[in-house]
């Protein structure tokens, strides 16, 4: 069963999952199967630990719902780590110690390694986030800052300079080598793909929040659809298709990036 679904009990049919996990390779996890996770901090929240160490990577994702007066008010990342909240619904107080604003639909905030984030639900129905923390590589003389913006604000780019593929940056990382990572939407009209199989040192956690695809991990052909999550390990193959009739295919993923490989 999965809390995300409502499905309890005995199913009709065989027991089945799409879900796929390669650790140190990539992982689709679907909907159906995932868990709640009890974490410190977390007041009347339903969360699930996607991505971690445990897979291979080198971050940790989360999917979270914040129910009427859910909370974290201990504080959320701090010394050495850097986070990043995005609300897909729903409207949440979000502050560190440098800003507070209000979220909507599209909101986001990157706290900086040092500055815990914390969050409420002041809405009257359940907020839906997604929630990602990561050890800040911190390079003497630059250092990141708190950014909070909206999606819906953000500049469309043509992707490579394909206008059927949209891509949109969340953080000021281009030429700003505080910023060890970034987060990016890439939305595909049907029928739309990238334009060659990408191969790279940077690996992705990706939430798709919005029609259906199909993506190549490690040249195998994997069906994706709204709901899905997918974790890409450093140079995991990786390419997709925006399939489907309507629906753009459309994900939200993070990237890390302006760092050397370590020796």
């Amino acid at each position: 069963m999965s809390y995300k679904n409502g499905v309890v009990g005995y199913r009709e049919g065989i027991l089945a999952n799409r879900s796929i996990v390669k650790k140190d390779n990539y992982a689709l996890i679907e909907p159906d199967g995932i868990v709640k996770n009890a974490i410190v901090g977390f007041e009347n929240c339903d969360v699930t630990i996607l991505s971690s160490p445990k897979i291979g990577a080198s971050f940790v994702d989360y999917l979270l719902t914040i129910k009427e007066d859910g909370k974290n008010h201990l504080g959320f990342g701090g010394e050495g780590i850097e986070v990043f909240f995005y609300i897909f619904e729903g409207n949440v107080k979000v502050w560190n110690d440098d800003k507070s604003e209000k979220l909507t639909d599209g909101g986001y905030i990157f706290s900086p390694a040092g500055k815990k984030l914390y969050f409420e639900n002041i809405g009257d129905t359940p907020a839906k986030g997604f929630l990602y923390k990561r050890l800040y590589d911190r390079i003497e003389g630059y250092e990141a800052h708190t950014v909070i913006g909206n999606s819906n604000d953000l500049e469309e780019i043509p992707y490579e300079g394909m206008t059927d593929v949209i891509i949109k940056d969340f953080l000021p990382a281009a030429n700003n080598f505080g910023f060890d990572m970034n987060f990016h939407i890439l939305s595909f009209k049907p029928g739309a793909s990238h334009g060659y199989i990408e191969t790279h040192f940077q690996e992705h956690g990706a939430y798709i929040f919005s029609g259906q695809g199909m993506y190549n991990l490690d040249n195998d052909w994997v069906p994706v659809e709204k709901g899905d999550y997918i974790f890409m390990s450093a140079y995991c193959l990786q390419a997709a298709y925006g399939i489907g009739r309507d629906e753009n295919f459309a994900y939200i993923y993070s990237k890390d990036c302006n760092r050397d490989a370590k020796l």
